[in-house]
């Protein structure tokens, strides 16, 4: 099967240069292609599909004031025109909504396939890069295995991260005669149907404080300053720390249950219905129990 291995990096002045302009043109280009398709849907009740996008594309190339386009790799251009029909696909058929705009400050993405990258030495060298991404392997990947894709992203908090969609071999989990139930809570996070409880370790409570300060910082901020654009900075990277503290959380409690058990059921909520409760939403919402 294929499995996502995700890294931190790092990169020099010039390659954060490259990448921010290949995510920007994605980005533009991506967002044309949504507003060409939904004007032939609304006007002229026509569907759009990839293969005519791709032709937009190479018009819009030909174009004096578009010609920016063609100083970056083609490659996530075209994966982003990709996406956007699978997103479309998902919206015909029913799973998911329409499609959005994508907007600079929530920061960007670059798929790169086997065409747009080289994996020489166990480095990656993505396309107009000399030099390889200095990566932070928390975790080796598997041995012997050549990453099939390469996604570059950069979050709203200014964290580049890469990850690297390899083919491996997974190996079952030994069977285990035990079976446990499981029943959420917001004081307790979850209670087991051995009498085990696991405390919910109310993670936006420990920021709160310092999200709040933060979050005043920026409000008292000129629009279109560059302070205003420091300020931001700080209130994603207090938002980030709180993300990474419940997946941390989550997936070391699931994945204990899991390898502990053969059976677990869950109790079946309406996550959804109980967040319009006023006093309830904040504590569901830090439990993140949808997550579960």
């Amino acid at each position: 099967m294929q499995k996502s291995f995700k890294y931190r990096f790092y990169p020099t002045p010039e390659q954060e240069t490259l990448l921010r302009r290949t995510m920007g043109c994605a980005r533009l280009v991506y967002n044309r292609a949504l507003s060409a398709r939904t004007e032939a849907w609304y006007v002229k009740q026509e569907r759009v599909g990839y293969d005519e996008s791709s032709k937009m594309l190479t018009q819009w190339k030909k174009q004096d004031d578009l010609q920016f386009l063609n100083e970056v790799s083609s490659v996530p251009l075209q994966q982003g025109l990709r996406h956007l029909q699978t997103a479309f696909s998902n919206f015909f058929g029913g799973r998911a909504k329409y499609p959005n705009f994508k907007k600079k400050h929530n920061g960007g993405s670059a798929e790169f396939t086997k065409s747009a990258f080289k994996w020489k030495d166990g480095k990656v060298f993505l396309a107009k890069c000399s030099e390889p991404l200095a990566i932070v392997w928390s975790r080796e990947l598997p041995k012997g295995v050549k990453p099939s894709t390469v996604t570059v992203k950069l979050s709203n908090g200014a964290r580049w991260t890469v990850s690297l969609l390899v083919d491996v071999e997974i190996e079952p989990l030994p069977k285990s005669p035990n079976k446990i139930g499981i029943d959420l809570g917001i004081t307790t996070l979850i209670a087991l149907s051995n009498g085990e409880k696991i405390a919910n370790p109310k993670t936006f409570k420990a920021k709160r404080a310092k999200l709040r300060k933060s979050q005043k910082s920026l409000s008292r901020q000129q629009k279109g300053s560059k302070n205003r654009d420091k300020a931001r900075l700080k209130v994603a990277k207090v938002h980030a720390q709180i993300s990474d503290a419940r997946k941390d959380f989550l997936h070391k409690l699931t994945t204990q249950l899991i390898r502990e058990n053969q059976t677990i059921v869950v109790e079946d909520l309406a996550i959804i219905n109980m967040l319009k409760n006023p006093k309830l939403a904040l504590a569901i919402s830090d439990a993140k129990l949808f997550h579960i």
